[in-house]
């Protein structure tokens, strides 16, 4: 199957784009928002939705959602434009999804099932509180297939009726730039996705 430049669609989406819609941008950890935000915040009114229930350990949880919170508020302003929302922290709703698949490959079927949780999740946010649009900061990493992602957000903006952004941020240099903000920053950079099986 011939592979979709989603970084295009993404380019072409902004394009077509009037006035200035409302982001809803799901977050992993503020490492991987750095860049991803700096990109999108040109274009709308960012919100970031930490929601991340398949991080097993609270204390880790915990260093992940505050690292993100004050990446903003160091870049942005306390009272800044772009805006934080925490989602329900459950690691029980990620193991209750991804049970059966405990032995999967990192990058397999497990995965997928994350994903597409917290995909859910976001989509069900933004259109409950009214946005225009929502994202996923997980395609910046190179462990993470664009390819996989994107059918996944486009699936759950269907089923919820609000737009989704297509994004493969890695490119145009967006992993790299993660990296230097992350230095100048000083984040805390984690070794594994979050889950006790990618430990």
């Amino acid at each position: 199957m011939e592979k979709i430049n989603y970084d295009k669609k993404m380019q072409e989406q902004v394009a077509a784009m009037k006035g200035r819609p409302r982001l809803l941008l799901h977050s992993c950890c503020g490492p991987c928002s750095t860049a991803v935000i700096e990109r999108v915040a040109e274009d709308f009114d960012v919100t970031v939705f930490y929601y991340n229930p398949n991080i097993d350990d609270e204390a880790e949880y915990a260093l992940r959602r505050d690292n993100q919170v004050s990446y903003i508020r160091q870049r942005y302003g306390e009272e800044g434009p772009v805006k934080f929302l925490e989602g329900e922290y459950d690691p029980q709703v990620f193991l209750d999804r991804t049970a059966g698949h405990e032995e999967d490959p990192e990058g397999g079927e497990r995965c997928r099932l994350c994903f597409r949780l917290r995909l859910e999740e976001t989509a069900h946010q933004a259109k409950a509180l009214g946005f225009d649009y929502f994202a996923t900061t997980l395609t910046v990493s190179p462990m993470k297939n664009a390819q996989l992602i994107n059918p996944l957000g486009e699936e759950a903006a269907e089923e919820n009726g609000v737009g989704f952004l297509y994004s493969d941020f890695k490119k145009r240099g967006g992993y790299q730039r993660s990296i230097e903000l992350s230095r100048e920053y000083s984040l805390y950079r984690q070794h594994f996705c979050g889950c006790s099986y990618s430990r």
